[in-house]
């Protein structure tokens, strides 16, 4: 019972794990002893974090640009020639667009989906032979996909593509662990709450003190409050965990008040 929630050892891939949620999953990975690699669109943002992690443990930078169907094929190539086994796969990167229902592009509603859908299916199915080298019944491969509160419920902002992409996510996961588990493979979600990120800057400039205000919590997530429920999902502890959309969201979605723009 002692190793439960040991991770060390494990090899792992964050999309988008060069700022925000992303990073503090990777930070929190590699903290733990996970040979940790870390993708984004920049180059020189995902070879910063990766240097900066790189102090706390083993972080490699593998940037990619996950909208485009050719960068994700490229990735997981990339990762296949320097690994015959990966034990975890977050998959993070994502992207959101602000707008008024009657003001919405199509190329705002296709950067998002494809980002936060489609790209999360194809890295995950490209990687599907190295999870499976990595798995075991009693310690599977893991997808750890990340969601949205939005994607569960209605989000007081106008993002229309966001929250049903998210919602995409959630129900891509149940559709995914029930098709994988045989192949010992887990997949679950995470649907995070309000977190400090660049994604959230406009919500928390704005709106902090609301959001604080009325959440059961009083605060905000943390990165141990994030990275902690991926080391759960990924160790042993949470390997007989598979299909679950789980909100790490201090309270939000179950609050009597909610705080409105």
């Amino acid at each position: 019972m002692k190793d439960l929630f040991s991770v060390a050892g494990k090899v792992a891939l964050v999309t988008g794990g060069s700022r925000g949620i992303g990073l503090m999953i990777a930070r929190g990975l590699v903290e733990n002893g996970v040979k940790t690699y870390i993708s984004s669109r920049s180059p020189e943002a995902c070879d910063a974090a990766a240097a900066e992690l790189a102090q706390h443990g083993t972080c490699i930078a593998l940037p990619a640009d996950l909208s485009q169907m050719e960068e994700v094929g490229r990735l997981s190539n990339e990762l296949a020639l320097r690994e015959d086994k990966l034990h975890i796969l977050v998959n993070n990167a994502g992207a959101a667009w602000g707008a008024p229902i009657g003001e919405v592009p199509e190329i705002g509603w296709d950067k998002v989906m494809d980002l936060n859908a489609k790209a999360l299916f194809f890295l995950s199915q490209a990687l599907l032979p190295l999870l499976e080298a990595a798995g075991t019944r009693a310690d599977p491969g893991r997808i750890v996909n990340i969601g949205s509160v939005d994607g569960l419920a209605i989000p007081k902002l106008d993002t229309f593509s966001y929250p049903a992409s998210k919602a995409a996510v959630h129900h891509l996961t149940h559709v995914m662990a029930h098709a994988l588990g045989r192949r010992n493979i887990t997949v679950n979600a995470i649907a995070p709450g309000p977190f400090e990120s660049k994604m959230m800057d406009y919500t928390l400039t704005n709106y902090r003190d609301d959001i604080e205000r009325t959440l059961p919590s009083g605060r905000l997530g943390s990165p141990e409050d994030i990275a902690g429920t991926v080391i759960y999902l990924s160790s042993r502890a949470g390997a007989y965990v598979t299909g679950v959309v789980l909100p790490v969201d201090g309270g939000s979605l179950v609050a009597s008040e909610m705080w409105r723009p």
